[in-house]
């Protein structure tokens, strides 16, 4: 079995933590989502009577320091991966037995920095919205925040003679709803080294090579320890836009299809709509910004197939990644093929590391013929 080396680096500049906090160190949870919800983190740290560790608590916790940054690298093999490059947001201890407690240090992705001052009433003249994302993403450009910003296929620029597009809220609630209307996400990922990090804002991408299988049922060749699956086919909505016609003001009804060329079918059997859904207030839209609405909606509401599980990394071969493609086998013909990894939460402690996750797909049966192993 590959060795498991974890490191840790913590300070407003970060630097390897010292060798008796690593040792300190008893138990880490990292989870990283699709988009949905901020990436976050758990320290956890045997606190003994006069550890240096009161020290961590103070400056994390007592604001010490304005900033403590936390970057999780862990090696696997020869394969490295930073897990996380956050700042911490609550330190709390914890009683333990003999006379040992715990010191329990939690977190959030760098995106945190985006969240804590509103700042209402800034003026994009003229931006569409991936300018006015470039934008605000620059100011994070000190903390190894690189953006990845992709132009909507229909770029919907207001006329400043018409309206002049005003922030409202905090620059992560902002730039979080410009994806959603758009019909993107916007997340934070971290690496590829220690110290940077990602910002992607664009179309979620279902395409690409895929992670080893995920076997199941297969006897010796299984490498997860549990995995099930939810078919929910209420799940699947299509969303209609209406728009006016210039001349009679008449409503005009247009279906949105929910597959675009980076999110093709993962499933072979779709299931058919069983509501449809009328966004009357796109009426009010233009055409443009009225059909980037229906493609956000179409595109949230496109699965219907779901799964679960739980896998121990040195089973597995690899650390399993989120917002990436992933096989799956041995699940019986309407579960198997591939699937897009929703999210990832890494549970490690010394000489064990497990990842549960959560798959997602469109439809039934799969669409290739066998998936990588």
């Amino acid at each position: 079995m590959p060795a498991i080396k974890l490191s840790l680096r913590i300070g407003p500049v970060p630097v390897p933590a010292p060798a008796e906090v690593v040792e300190a160190l008893s138990a880490v949870k990292v989870e990283v989502g699709s988009g949905d919800t901020q990436s976050g983190f758990e320290l956890t740290f045997d606190l003994a009577p006069k550890s240096a560790l009161s020290t961590l608590f103070l400056l994390t916790g007592g604001g010490s320091l304005p900033l403590m940054r936390v970057v999780l690298v862990v090696q696997f093999g020869a394969q490295a991966e930073v897990l996380i490059d956050g700042v911490t947001t609550n330190v709390e201890t914890r009683p333990g037995e003999g006379g040992v407690g715990k010191l329990v240090v939690k977190g959030k992705d760098l995106s945190a920095l985006m969240d804590f001052i509103e700042l209402p009433g800034i003026p994009y003249p003229a931006m569409p919205p991936a300018m006015r994302v470039l934008l605000v993403l620059s100011k994070y450009a000190a903390f190894g925040v690189i953006p990845l910003v992709i132009p909507s296929l229909v770029q919907d620029v207001p006329l400043p003679v018409q309206r002049v597009p005003q922030q409202q809220g905090t620059d992560y609630a902002y730039v979080k709803r410009l994806a959603q209307q758009a019909g993107y996400v916007f997340y934070l990922e971290a690496g590829p080294v220690p110290a940077t990090s990602k910002a992607y804002w664009g179309p979620e991408i279902r395409i690409g090579a895929a992670q080893p299988a995920l076997s199941v049922n297969m006897d010796a060749l299984s490498n997860v320890e549990e995995l099930s699956f939810n078919f929910d086919k209420e799940r699947k909505t299509m969303p209609i836009v209406f728009i006016q016609e210039p001349i009679s003001k008449a409503p005009i009804g247009i279906p949105i299809p929910d597959v675009t060329p980076l999110n093709p079918p993962l499933g072979l059997v779709p299931p058919l709509p069983i509501r449809v859904v009328n966004l009357d207030s796109t009426a009010q839209q233009s055409l443009v910004s009225a059909l980037l609405t229906g493609l956000a909606y179409a595109g949230q509401h496109s699965d219907s197939v779901f799964g679960e599980g739980r896998l121990d990394v040195a089973r597995y071969g690899r650390v399993l990644k989120s917002r990436q493609l992933v096989g799956v086998r041995g699940a019986g013909l309407a579960f198997d093929g591939l699937y897009y990894v929703r999210s990832v939460t890494h549970e490690i402690k010394r000489g064990e590391y497990k990842q549960s996750f959560s798959l997602a797909r469109n439809g039934l049966v799969s669409t290739v013929a066998s998936v990588p192993v």
